[in-house]
């Protein structure tokens, strides 16, 4: 598969593409389902287009999650909060209003000098040892460090706890944020799956993780963020919180579900592949009676699954995107062009697919007038839905 954000310059439409296996294995002793291979950071963080502050359903996400860090924070003096991965710095502003000093790590060029241009202090480089370092230096041991989405991304996160470790403040916690394995197994959504997202994981592999490090689970949520996902708490040990019973709950329900157990994950893959057979289906009957298929939203996840069941331009005309960055490229591996979102109005297709399915409620109230000219709106996981008059309603 080629890398899922790597989206592709018009004039570049004719030039190889880099590509990677991707597919996913199991461990039997700590349940980590994660990638067989792992690609360069380089190749897919220097320069990256993912933008967190473009929608409103993640600007009010991050708002409630740094209130709720600081609820939890037991000391409510000076907290120094840093985040891992902040790019474009939504949630390091966010910590900033909640009365934090808070410092952004990005190791994107163009996404962490888009943060200092607004404002928000953030650091150009990986979170290594000497990232650490030049935190302590500065700015002293963080009560708050935070990892959104990007946890999941790091292959050497033995490393990044013990960078962790060494920077948290006793009394402070390391927050995580990541799709959750039970959900995407029991939602089918295999579009989660890129070579980004190295880790899928459980509470069950961090648990077993953060032990190797004299560090515990204390408390964690579920949250709606992509399709589903846990926020987990962690302390060193002997830390000033209580852990939660919540956190036994989840590992009981994660045995209860199969996550133990290897043919979880070979029932899953079949249902994966009767997906495509289906997506596939619906297409050929579509463009057989003449019917036009556009998509909406080139997150990585489209990607997945275009590039899973080989779609092409004759199939998927072309998709819109509200991001910028992303407008006037293509679709790695497809080469379906992405357009800015006033297309819809010039050239309604019959169907819309929207990609972008885990703001589908934001997407289909800005979008609903197009359903007057006959536009169907289409999710495609856990299966091909049409979605119905009711649905607009929720």
């Amino acid at each position: 598969m080629p890398l899922a954000n790597s989206l592709v310059a018009f004039e570049d439409c004719d030039k190889p593409e880099i590509e990677y296996p991707l597919s996913l294995t199991w461990c039997s002793t700590c349940w980590l389902v994660q990638l067989t291979h792992v690609v360069p950071p380089k190749l897919m963080f220097d320069d990256y287009l993912y933008v967190s502050s473009t929608t409103k359903t993640f600007q009010e996400h991050f708002a409630n999650y740094a209130k709720t860090v600081r609820q939890k924070l037991k000391d409510k003096g000076h907290a120094v909060a840093v985040d891992i991965g902040s790019n474009d710095g939504l949630l390091v502003s966010c910590y900033v209003k909640e009365g934090m000093d808070a410092l952004g790590i990005e190791p994107a060029k163009n996404l962490s000098e888009l943060a200092n241009r607004n404002g928000i202090k953030t650091l150009n480089r990986y979170f290594d040892g000497a990232c650490v370092e030049t935190i302590l230096k500065e700015h002293g041991p963080a009560k708050v460090i935070s990892g959104n989405n990007v946890f999941a991304h790091i292959d050497d996160i033995q490393s990044v706890v013990r960078n962790v470790h060494s920077l948290l403040d006793p009394k402070g916690m390391f927050v995580i944020e990541f799709p959750y394995l039970v959900t995407m197994l029991n939602e089918m959504l295999f579009d989660m799956i890129y070579h980004e997202h190295l880790s899928y994981l459980s509470i069950t592999a961090l648990t077993y993780l953060f032990q190797r490090f004299d560090m515990q689970i204390f408390d964690l949520e579920y949250v709606p963020s992509h399709g589903g996902s846990c926020r987990v708490f962690i302390q060193k040990n002997g830390g000033p919180s209580t852990v939660s019973p919540v956190v036994a709950e989840y590992c009981t329900k994660e045995k209860k579900r199969g996550c133990g157990l290897l043919k979880t994950y070979t029932e899953f893959a079949e249902k994966v592949y009767q997906i495509k057979k289906d997506i596939l289906q619906f297409i050929a009957d579509a463009k057989k009676s003449g019917e036009t298929i556009a998509g909406y939203g080139a997150p990585a996840k489209a990607s997945t699954i275009i590039n899973f069941c080989k779609l092409r331009p004759e199939q998927i005309d072309f998709i819109v995107d509200d991001n910028p960055l992303k407008q006037n490229r293509l679709v790695p591996g497809a080469k379906i062009p992405i357009v800015p979102s006033n297309r819809l109005e010039s050239n309604p297709p019959d169907y819309l697919i929207i990609f972008a399915w885990n703001f589908a409620k934001e997407i289909i109230a800005k979008i609903q007038p197009l359903e007057q000219k006959g536009v169907r709106f289409l999710i495609p996981l856990p299966k091909l839905t049409i979605l119905s008059n009711q649905m607009f309603a929720r």
